[in-house]
């Protein structure tokens, strides 16, 4: 009996390629992983910018 993986059992070293299914769900999590994750380093450089802007400023 040959078992279909499922997202939560398929792994990348398995010799096996994974579903349609499978893989368009590993895709689209890792597509939300990257952008959650760019969103953040974006949400980090413009308040490190915003404060390096006011220490600038309260220097002149």
């Amino acid at each position: 009996m040959v078992m279909n993986p499922t997202i939560d059992t398929y792994r990348l070293t398995s010799m096996e390629e994974p579903s349609d299914a499978v893989l368009s769900q590993l895709m689209r999590e890792a597509a939300e992983d990257a952008r959650r994750t760019n969103d953040e380093a974006t949400n980090r450089f413009f308040e490190q910018m915003l404060q390096d802007a006011q220490k600038i400023s309260t220097v002149w």
